[in-house]
């Protein structure tokens, strides 16, 4: 995709970090926005932000709920009859030993992390199919989802999960001969609003992992000494969906610890620590 002008772009967790982002470089681009988020607050902010004229649709979304996907897909079809560009990017974090998680924590975290893709994927692509036109789909996934980060393991199956569900939609896309391209973002730590997402944890999943707290230090501590902003990923992103490339990998350092866990997978070697 390359001419984005007057284009449909659907954003979730749009109301901060990369989907804050991801939507001021879309409206520079001419595209039309619709903006979904848990929070209204934040959506109001974004929307605050663009450029003046910027012909946007706003909607309050909890993306692990799937008929409020469906409602998004069908409010965003009956404004806009079309979406060409899709963010499933929406997404919550909780750290602990994996011994302590609970089944909050999981059903939190693989609800909006993992689930909303997949209601993102069932609600919008048969409509894009549908359509005929280039269109693209992008997913947020994380370097934990390529890797397996003591502390995080609720959070790397998620993204674990988002990788290889996107790899499967990429396979599945192109041998149905669809005009649909497949990105998948990995990024690693940067600083956005991941380290506060409890803010907007859902008062039924409020059992917490009570050896979070040091964990959730480190995390809050690494996403802050981020080099990269929103601003960066989201331009690296928008660079991989115009030349049409699957793997957004925007920090090149850590492919050396990508490369070792592939090695002691192929090895059959014991796991090392990429956070040693």
């Amino acid at each position: 995709m390359q001419d984005l002008q007057d284009k449909v772009a659907v954003i979730t967790g749009a109301g901060s970090g990369f989907g804050r982002a991801f939507a001021q470089l879309c409206a520079a681009e001419g595209m039309r926005l619709v903006l979904a988020d848990i929070d209204e607050a934040g959506l109001a902010h974004t929307c605050a932000l663009l450029p003046d004229g910027t012909e946007t649709l706003t909607l309050r979304c909890d993306v692990a709920d799937a008929d409020a996907v469906q409602t998004l897909a069908e409010r965003t079809y009956a404004r806009f009859g079309a979406c060409h560009l899709l963010f499933n990017n929406a997404g919550v974090a909780v750290a602990g030993p994996s011994w302590t998680t609970t089944l909050d924590d999981w059903r939190w975290v693989l609800g909006v992390n993992l689930m909303g893709v997949v209601h993102g994927v069932q609600s919008f692509v048969p409509r894009m199919l549908e359509q005929g036109d280039e269109c693209h789909v992008v997913n947020t996934a994380s370097v934990a989802g390529l890797l397996s980060v003591p502390g995080s393991s609720v959070y790397c199956v998620s993204k674990h999960g988002v990788v290889t569900l996107s790899e499967c939609l990429h396979h599945e896309l192109r041998a149905a001969h669809a005009k649909i391209g497949v990105s998948v973002l990995c990024p690693a730590f940067v600083p956005t609003g991941i380290a506060d997402a409890e803010r907007n944890r859902p008062a039924r999943f409020a059992a917490k992992n009570p050896r979070a707290a040091p964990y959730e230090a480190r995390v809050r501590k690494a996403v802050q000494s981020g080099k990269l902003s929103a601003a960066d990923i989201a331009r690296a992103t928008m660079q991989a969906v115009k030349a049409d490339r699957f793997y957004i990998l925007t920090h090149p350092t850590i492919k050396a610890a990508i490369e070792t866990r592939m090695r002691d997978i192929l090895d059959e070697r014991t796991p090392a620590n990429p956070m040693p």
